[in-house]
């Protein structure tokens, strides 16, 4: 893990702007906590704080979908980290409170394929709390939050992290193949190479992760 926060931090400094003296108040708060959203945090507490932090810029923008969607994503983290923690009983609640913040994005950004991603992740979040029992409706959910988000934007190496972190986590015998998943968080890598956010906040994480399955199958 420590070689995936190494990795992470190298490309949130790396990722800077060219036009500090042209930013707005809105900019300023929010540049500086999307710069370094993939950072792992030990406390999963940490995570519910920074989705605050997010959540009150949204509250009072009151029509940028990018706050609540950075809120929805700590969350969706928060979740991440007590399952690998092996808290599986919070899971359920942790997935509520990443949907009210999906809501409210998806509210002021509608058919938006970064909100469908958060989608698939948080059904997958809620599969995990019995994933034999809910996988036909957690499960599909997830693959068909995931199918419109390729509708609408089908090169988006985010996709792609999620198709193979499915393969990479999921058993063989159940269809799963980290050699396969491997090979997609490659693809993503290629995809990112050419793919264009359509803003400085806008969505643009995943290379870190990517990077460090790649480097773990090496």
């Amino acid at each position: 893990m420590k070689t995936l926060q190494k990795t992470i931090l190298a490309l949130s400094f790396a990722f800077t702007t060219t036009y500090t003296f042209a930013q707005t108040a809105y900019e300023k708060a929010m540049m500086p906590k999307v710069q370094t959203i993939e950072m792992p945090k030990p406390n999963p507490d940490d995570y519910t704080a920074q989705a605050n932090d997010f959540a009150r810029i949204g509250d009072k923008e009151k029509t940028l979908w990018q706050p609540y969607y950075y809120a929805a994503f700590s969350i969706l983290k928060k979740g991440r980290t007590l399952m690998q923690q092996n808290q599986i009983a919070q899971l359920d609640e942790v997935a509520k409170e990443a949907q009210n913040y999906i809501d409210k994005a998806e509210a002021l950004s509608p058919n938006n394929a970064e909100i469908y991603i958060l989608k698939k992740m948080n059904h997958g979040l809620k599969m995990m709390v019995n994933p034999m029992e809910r996988w036909q409706t957690e499960g599909q959910a997830a693959q068909n939050a995931l199918n419109e988000a390729k509708k609408i934007d089908p090169e988006n190496p985010r996709i792609t992290i999620m198709e193979a972190e499915d393969l990479y986590f999921t058993p063989e015998q159940f269809g799963g193949s980290k050699t396969k998943g491997i090979e997609l968080f490659k693809k993503a890598l290629e995809q990112f190479k050419t793919y264009k956010i359509k803003s400085s906040l806008d969505p643009n994480w995943g290379q870190g992760e990517a990077n460090y399955f790649i480097a773990q199958a090496k």
